[in-house]
């Protein structure tokens, strides 16, 4: 089992998104919690990916066109801490 810590910034993000795409964020963790990243490698339509630039270092999962969830496993360890579920804007603020 794999536990999932989210960013304070986090639980603001999830208060304004469309409730669609909470369900598919929720779906994304139950995965996660689960299997761990390579379970989502095995789920073509969250098309994840690890970031470069600024975002080194970081994974992209997609939960619609639009909507991305940024995360890092951190250690190696059964742990992923999710940073943002934003539209589709990779820029660091």
């Amino acid at each position: 089992m794999w536990d999932i810590y989210e960013h304070k910034k986090v639980t603001k993000q999830l208060k304004k998104i469309p409730n669609e795409i909470l369900m598919r964020y929720e779906k994304w963790k139950d995965i996660v919690a689960i299997s761990g990243p390579e379970g989502l490698k095995l789920i073509k339509g969250f098309n994840d990916e690890s970031l470069s630039g600024e975002w080194e270092g970081h994974r992209s999962s997609r939960l619609n066109i639009q909507y991305r969830v940024v995360y890092k496993i951190e250690n190696e360890e059964l742990y992923v801490k999710v940073f943002r579920v934003t539209p589709h804007d990779y820029r660091r603020n």
